[in-house]
This record gives structure tokens, C-alpha cells and sequence, in this order.
């Protein structure tokens, strides 16, 4: 079994800066990438970023040049540095993790999400 346990959000003014931490324990092998989603009520959860275990990264369009995704393998820790925040990036923020735990493969599993709330 994997948990995922996230910590960093709360609230900002827009303009502001947070950082999301999301640490994987449990029985891992490998994690072979690590995301960050975001959802809003009412809407589909959606990609914000994500990074493979080579160091790639991909970004939604809508906070590339605003938002860093990094990870540290030692730790099984994936970040997302958040800056110029927008009042728009208000969500609910999961993390992801593509796990191989065992013979059964490599897994997904989601952490129980951090709330970001930015006030204009």
C-alpha cells in the first residue's frame, strides 16, 4: 500500500506565492512519475504539471512560466512552487504517482488534496 500525503496549501493574495509538498511512502519500488492535478467544483480534475523520473516536465498552458514542478527521488517527495498567483488558480490540488509497489506493475495513486484559495 502507497499514501500520499500533501501539505502547503491556504490561502494568498494574488500576486502571492505558495509551495505544495507531497511526500509517497509505504511500499515503493520505483515511482516512475509524479503530478499535480487541480479541481473545481463542478469541473473535471485537470493536469496542472508533471515530472517523469528522467527530470522531464510538462505544464498546462495556463501556469507555464508561473509554476514549477521538482522532485526529490531520495525522498519520494514531488514539489509544485506556485508564483504570480491568479485568483483563477483557486482549486482543490491533488498529487499523483505512478508507483511500482510490487509484481503487479506500476500503479497510480492520489494523495487526499490540498486546498489553494487565492483572493483577488
Amino acid at each position: 500500500q502507497v499514501q500520499l500525503v500533501e501539505s502547503g496549501g491556504g490561502l494568498v493574495q494574488a500576486g502571492g506565492s505558495l509551495r505544495l509538498s507531497c511526500a509517497a511512502s509505504g511500499r515503493i519500488l520505483s515511482i516512475n512519475a509524479m503530478g499535480w492535478y487541480r479541481q473545481t467544483p463542478g469541473k473535471q480534475r485537470e493536469l496542472v504539471a508533471i515530472i517523469i523520473s528522467g527530470g522531464s516536465t510538462n505544464y498546462a498552458d495556463s501556469v507555464k512560466g508561473r509554476f514549477t514542478i521538482s522532485r526529490d527521488n531520495a525522498k519520494n517527495t514531488v514539489y509544485l512552487q506556485m508564483n504570480s498567483l491568479k485568483p483563477e488558480d483557486t482549486a482543490d490540488y491533488y498529487c499523483n504517482a505512478n508507483v511500482l509497489g510490487g509484481s503487479a506493475g506500476y500503479q497510480g495513486y492520489w494523495g487526499q488534496g490540498t486546498q489553494v484559495t487565492v483572493s483577488s
